[in-house]
C-alpha cells in the first residue's frame, strides 16, 4: 500500500542534508565546547557559526539568540523567565490568545499560582485576535503579550507587527511563538518588532529535541534551570552540538529554498481544497481565507449536515495509507474537540469533525487525486 505523509505541521523527516551536516559532530568533533583544549575549542567554533547562522535567517544577532530544546522549552522560558524578572518590579499581568499552543497556554496558566493574572483574548472566527483587542488587555501591570506568528492548527497568520507596535507604545514587550513559521515565510525580529520569538528544527526537516529562543538585547529574563553558565547563563547544560549544527543547516536550506517551496506547497494545498470542495458541500475551511501558511488546509464536516467523528476519520484515513491529523485531541481517555476551533466560535460536534492536511517536500500532485480519492471512500464508508 502506498502511504501518503500529509502532517508536516506535527514534525517533517530528516533531510539527508542535514544528517550530513552532523554526522561528523557525533563522533571525531565530540568535545564539549566549554572546555578549553583543541577537542572543545573545535566544538564551540561549530557552535557560534550555527548561531550566526540561525540569528541570521531571523534578523537577530548571534548574542540575542538561545539553544534550548524545542519549540515547548523555549516558550517556558520567554514567559516563565519574562513574568519572574517582571515580578520583581510588581508587574504581573500576562495577556494571551485562546488560540494558542498549550506550550504557551498552559505556562500562563500555571504562573497564576504565583500571583500572575492572565487576560485570555478569543479569537475573531479566522482565528486572529486584533490588535486594538490586545491594546484594550494592557494595563499598567502588563508584563508580556504573546500572541503566536500563525497557528499551527488552522494556518491562520496573525496581524503580529500591529500587535507589536501596540505592545511597544505601552512599553510592553512581547513574544511570538513562530515553530510553524520560521523558515516557511519571512519571519525578521525586526520587522516583526517581537522582543522575543521561538522557533525549532523538526518542523523544518532538522532534528527533533533542538530549538531557539530569541531575546531582544535588554530583555530581563529570569533563567528556568541552574546547574552552569551555558547559553551565557540564560539555559545551563552541555550544549548539544551535533543537533546545533543539523538545525542551522535545516534553516540555511529553508531559508534558501523558501519562496520556491511555499509556491509549490500553496499551489497543492489549493488544488486539494477545490477538490474538497467540489465533492463534499458539507465542508467548512477553517481558518483564514488567504492570509494563511502555504501548506495547512484544515477542514471541517457541518454537523448541521453530516455526523462524522474526527478519530474515526483519522483512523480509516490512515487504514488507506493517508497521514493526516485530527482537530481533537485525546485527553484521558476521551476525545475533546480542538480548542483553537472552539474558540474560534466552532460548535463542538463540527470540530470533531476536522482533518488537519499539511504539505511538505515529499508531496505531489498524484497525492492531491489520492487523498480525495480515500476522503471520498472513507465518507461513503462512515455514512453506511
Amino acid at each position: 500500500m502506498q502511504r501518503i505523509y500529509l502532517d508536516h505541521t506535527a514534525t517533517t523527516p530528516l533531510d539527508p542534508r542535514v544528517l550530513e551536516a552532523m554526522q561528523p559532530y557525533f563522533s571525531g568533533m565530540f568535545g564539549n565546547p566549554s572546555s578549553v583544549h583543541w577537542y572543545g575549542q573545535q566544538a564551540r567554533a561549530a557552535l557560534e557559526r550555527s548561531r550566526e547562522t540561525i540569528a541570521r535567517a531571523i534578523g537577530a544577532e548571534a548574542g540575542e539568540l538561545f539553544f534550548t530544546s524545542g519549540g515547548t522549552e523555549s516558550d517556558n522560558l520567554a514567559i516563565k523567565g519574562t513574568f519572574r524578572a517582571a515580578r520583581r518590579k510588581g508587574r504581573t499581568h500576562l495577556v494571551t490568545s485562546a488560540a494558542e499552543h498549550h506550550a504557551v497556554l498552559e505556562p500562563c496558566e500555571a504562573l497564576t499560582e504565583d500571583g500572575a493574572t492572565v487576560t485570555i483574548l478569543p479569537p475573531d472566527n479566522d482565528g486572529r485576535v486584533g490588535a486594538e483587542a490586545v491594546g484594550a488587555a494592557i494595563t499598567d501591570l502588563t508584563c508580556l503579550v504573546s500572541v503566536m506568528h500563525a497557528n499551527n492548527e488552522v494556518g491562520t497568520i496573525s496581524s503580529l507587527a500591529a500587535i507589536a507596535a501596540v505592545a511597544r507604545a505601552r512599553g510592553v514587550p512581547i513574544h511570538t511563538d513562530a515553530v510553524q513559521t520560521v523558515g516557511r515565510i519571512p519571519a525578521s525580529v525586526r520587522d516583526l518588532g517581537v522582543d522575543l520569538l521561538t522557533f525549532t528544527a523538526h518542523k523544518m526537516y532538522g532534528p527533533k529535541g533542538i530549538g531557539a529562543l530569541f531575546v531582544r538585547r535588554g530583555m530581563e529574563l529570569e533563567t528556568l534551570l541552574q546547574g552552569g553558565g551555558q547559553e551565557r547563563g540564560k539555559r545551563p547544560g552541555t550544549e548539544n552540538i551535533p543537533l546545533i549544527v543539523g538545525f542551522a543547516k535545516a534553516v540555511e536550506i529553508a531559508v534558501s529554498e523558501m519562496e520556491q517551496e511555499s509556491a509549490r506547497l500553496r499551489s497543492l494545498r489549493d488544488a486539494l481544497e477545490q477538490r474538497i470542495r467540489d465533492r463534499f458541500p458539507e465542508v467548512i475551511l477553517n481558518g483564514h481565507p488567504s492570509e494563511r501558511l502555504p501548506h495547512i488546509l484544515n477542514i471541517s464536516f457541518d454537523s448541521r449536515k453530516i455526523s462524522l467523528e474526527g478519530e474515526m476519520l483519522l483512523l480509516n484515513m490512515d487504514l488507506r495509507g493517508i497521514a493526516v491529523s485530527s482537530g481533537s485531541a485525546c485527553t484521558s481517555g476521551s476525545v475533546q474537540p480542538s480548542h483553537v476551533l472552539l474558540a474560534m466560535g466552532c460548535d463542538p460536534a463540527t470540530a470533531r469533525a476536522t482533518l488537519r492536511f499539511s504539505f511538505g517536500k515529499s508531496n505531489t500532485e498524484e497525492d492531491v487525486d489520492a487523498v480525495v480519492s480515500a476522503l471520498g471512500e472513507t465518507i461513503n464508508q462512515m455514512r453506511g
